[in-house]
């Protein structure tokens, strides 16, 4: 074989190599782990400049999620007396919980990022569930009540029974979610790992209240509140990791970054077409 052959097939060969190289840093000029971090979504080609544009949205809903869902474990778990179902702190269930992380998933929309903007529309509208649902002006359980009153109706087996389901739906789309994350990284994975058993046990709940089982309802729902609570943990290290790098902070926190271990679909593809 002559030198000029092998000039040539190395010069094609370093050229591919090149080019699948830098395919994600000329669409996407953020490192991979770092994007992960940032977005909480896999890094993928999508052309543009809108990252570089707008702000990161992905923390403004952690910010949101987390001041709806830490003081709502701690209320579930009855710490200092709290409790009532969260009452209280209903405009913080639809402005922090809901419209934050509705405004966030939009956010995400516009710069394309589909995973972190499904997560934030799932559980923007669930804080708004949460908190129109213990509004009176809904009345969610009249339907449940020969009398027409609402109050009356939400202790009923069958309303219990059905939120029940609602939460048993909820653990199952989050478990998707979690399935997804095994592309993300390590903190959000655990977070949406707990959520799953979260809903779950709130599941549990309504349907022993359902049953009459009050004593068994309410293990499940202090258990819930701790599962939600720790929940939270791992969410609050993400948020702390974003805002130091918005600053560009000296300090960088990792979140253990789970995109060089499982693989994408189209970088299996590269690989493959750089081996070959």
């Amino acid at each position: 074989m002559s030198d000029d052959n092998i000039s040539g097939k190395h010069e094609i060969s370093t050229a591919e190599i090149h080019r699948y190289q830098t395919a994600d840093s000329v669409l996407l000029p953020i490192p991979r782990d770092a994007f992960e971090k940032l977005y909480l979504a896999p890094k993928t080609p999508i052309a543009g400049k809108l990252r570089s544009t707008f702000g990161n949205p992905t923390p403004i809903s952690l910010m949101g999620f987390l001041l709806a869902a830490m003081p709502t474990a701690m209320l579930t778990m009855g710490w200092r007396g709290a409790g009532g179902n969260g009452g209280a702190i209903l405009p913080v269930y639809i402005f922090f919980g809901a419209m934050v992380q509705i405004f966030g998933a939009i956010g995400e929309w516009i710069l394309g990022n589909t995973f972190p903007c499904a997560l934030f529309f799932t559980y923007g509208t669930f804080w708004l569930v949460q908190g129109t649902s213990l509004m009176p002006f809904f009345a969610v359980g009249t339907n449940y009540s020969p009398t027409g009153n609402t109050l009356e109706g939400i202790m009923t087996p069958e309303y219990n029974a059905t939120v029940g389901l609602y939460y048993v739906t909820l653990a199952i789309l989050t478990f998707v979610y979690l399935i997804c994350s095994l592309r993300t990284n390590v903190c959000l994975f655990l977070a949406l790992f707990l959520l799953v058993i979260t809903f779950g046990l709130f599941a549990g709940t309504y349907f022993q209240l359902a049953l009459g089982n009050l004593e068994q309802a309410a293990k499940l729902q202090k258990t819930a509140g701790a599962t939600n609570f720790a929940l939270c943990i791992p969410i609050l290290y993400i948020f702390i990791a974003q805002i130091l790098d918005a600053v560009d902070f000296p300090i960088t926190l990792p979140v253990g970054d789970l995109s060089t271990i499982i693989l994408g679909k189209s970088q299996k593809a590269r690989k493959r077409e750089v081996e070959g």
